[in-house]
């Protein structure tokens, strides 16, 4: 494994206020009524702000009644988030022995990329909870509107969030296009919240480690796709808070930090993957803008979240039509997520449109075992002690314990692996893997052979992983180099000594992955130019010349140098953010100066 070069590595994370509630634009009820259907039973909006024609159904998903409660959040007219807390709870025969309803509120999305809405989730529980009993305590739902309406001046005053959002960027733009973003560099240690200091209940974030448990190596090619932007489609049960959850992990992991705005020559630039959240049939309409044919895609790359978006939907009948999305992810039932269980777990399937499943390569199951392994260093947000019956984060040991990558995150924050070798995948991770090709048998058979001390070794490999991760960032923002002693910090201090969180370190992990994929991508292409000039040619804008990724390129950036599904996603970057055609080289063997493999 080449040595990386030392490059400043510092992101522009979402950094969160230290704000009450934030102020609701509109607050609405509804009711489920056996004749007319989901109707909506009392509503308060800020003037202007229609919420009449589909709340109600984003407001309560398909399935949703074969459930006691559930949380949904939505995407309103593409200016404000939507939270909806939904109880079923007993009813008299007349109304089918049910009652069902849902307390929601909007928010605009100035606030951040969910308007931080989840502040409201234990408030409007609660609300449901009496309303579902006793449905003539409106004066409960007025007394919250009192307290938190919108303010007429707030919305126009309010400057834009950390994160962004449409109407918070409309109009605005930097010199390459694209939308205005903080200038303060941070690192991934205040993220989402300061340090000593936890992520809010039902922030989105705390489900990271859910979000990792479920997907295990098939996070990478999930990443990857969001990297390029496209539509991704999850299909899911009911409950849906979660997969409401993961929508915004995939979204948030994919974000561009700002280190990368002035690399990247696309114009003008989706910093993000657009969270739709749940949606279901009444959204075509919004999931048909996420193409990259469709007319409106200018006006949605101007405000940074076009080409593409990530959802969630109970409505199995989206997956048939495969003109809206080019990702289908199908989520297990909620039975088969049982992280504690992990001997007959089912893993989600990753589909593209051609029905082809989609799976982890060899390189990403290392790295996912090499991840899990780092990430037990790290103390979860939703797992803090609450007492002395759990052990605080210093006084973690280093006593040895069984690694077992089938296990769950969390269960093992408790240890600090020392095994810097973990054992190979379980076998139920074989049917979400590639299969290891002949010629990377043969490769690998002949280097150790050839020589066992020059060839790449897996430690190594794991050592150049571990640096992408937070506690391994020294002060200047600098990737080290792939010799340091894994367990320690630049600083010479322990992982593990709680600076810095489990949420936190994830998003820093994948936002960094992103800066050396796309900087090793732009050195290359710079590199390129600048030769073609020396040569006397022209590079006059994009489009023009091939790019030729060698293999050491692809080392380089931790991918897969003998899979075919890693090229190609390197193919489709380069010509997604610079317009050009790229030669992707993969693994081969070369003897007496002949090609063997």
């Amino acid at each position: 494994m080449p040595t990386p070069k030392r490059q400043s590595l510092h992101l522009d994370l979402p950094y969160p206020h230290n704000e009450g509630l934030p102020q609701i634009a509109a607050l609405f009820l509804i009711d489920f009524d056996v004749k007319a259907g989901y109707t909506v039973a009392w509503q308060r909006s800020a003037a202007g702000l229609d919420i009449g024609d589909s709340v109600e159904y984003k407001s309560l998903p398909s399935g949703l009644h074969h459930v006691q409660e559930d949380i949904v959040y939505f995407i309103h007219h593409d200016e404000y988030a939507g939270i909806s807390s939904y109880v079923r709870g007993e009813a008299q025969e007349l109304e089918r022995n049910a009652r069902m309803l849902a307390v929601g509120v909007l928010i605009p999305l100035s606030y951040g990329r969910l308007g931080k809405c989840w502040k409201y989730a234990d408030e409007l529980k609660s609300l449901a909870r009496k309303l579902v009993k006793d449905p003539t305590k409106k004066h409960l739902l007025d007394n919250l509107w009192q307290e938190h309406r919108l303010q007429e001046d707030e919305h126009a005053t309010r400057p834009p969030s950390v994160e962004g959002s449409p109407s918070a960027l409309k109009g605005k733009s930097s010199p390459n296009g694209q939308p205005p973003t903080r200038n303060r560099a941070v690192s991934s240690a205040s993220a989402l919240a300061p340090p000593g200091q936890t992520l809010s209940a039902h922030h989105p974030a705390l489900s990271l480690p859910t979000y990792l448990d479920t997907f295990g190596p098939l996070v990478f090619p999930l990443y990857k796709a969001a990297l390029l932007r496209k539509r991704v489609l999850l299909i899911s049960h009911a409950p849906v808070e979660l997969a409401c959850h993961f929508a915004y992990n995939i979204s948030i992991l994919s974000t561009l930090p700002s280190t990368l705005h002035d690399l990247l020559p696309l114009s003008p630039l989706p910093t993000r993957l657009r969270p739709l959240f749940s949606v279901g049939v009444h959204d075509i309409p919004v999931l048909k803008t996420g193409s990259r044919n469709s007319a409106a895609q200018e006006n949605l790359a101007s405000q940074g979240q076009a080409y593409g978006w990530v959802a969630c939907t109970t409505d199995g009948i989206l997956s048939t039509k495969d003109h809206l999305y080019d990702v289908l992810v199908t989520l297990p039932s909620p039975s088969s997520m049982d992280h504690e269980n992990q001997t007959n777990k089912t893993w989600p399937r990753i589909q593209v449109k051609e029905a082809v499943n989609t799976r982890a390569t060899q390189r990403d199951a290392r790295r996912y075992r090499v991840l899990r392994q780092d990430l037990s260093h790290y103390h979860s947000s939703s797992s803090r002690p609450p007492s002395s019956q759990q052990p605080a984060v210093e006084q973690y040991t280093d006593n040895p314990s069984p690694d077992n990558d089938s296990a769950p995150l969390l269960s093992s924050l408790s240890h600090l692996p020392t095994d810097p070798n973990p054992p190979p995948p379980e076998p139920d991770q074989t049917d979400i893997l590639e299969s290891q090709s002949w010629s990377a048998v043969a490769y690998n058979s002949f280097m150790w052979w050839a020589s066992a001390g020059e060839a790449r070794t897996d430690g190594e490999e794991a050592e150049y992983d571990s640096s992408l991760l937070a506690n391994n960032l020294d002060p200047t923002g600098e990737t080290p180099s792939p010799g340091l002693s894994r367990g320690r910090t630049m600083s010479g201090g322990q992982e593990g000594d709680g600076r810095i969180g489990f949420e936190m370190a994830v998003i820093g992990y994948f936002h960094r992955l992103s800066v050396l994929i796309l900087r090793t991508l732009s050195d290359i292409i710079d590199a390129a130019n600048d030769e073609d000039s020396l040569d006397g040619g022209s590079v006059a804008g994009r489009g023009e010349a091939e790019v030729v990724v060698e293999v050491d390129d692809m080392t380089r950036m931790g991918l897969d140098i003998w899979s075919e599904s890693d090229r190609v996603f390197v193919e489709e970057l380069v010509d997604f953010y610079w317009g050009k055609k790229a030669l992707v080289k993969g693994g081969s063997l070369e003897c007496c100066g002949i090609r063997v493999l």
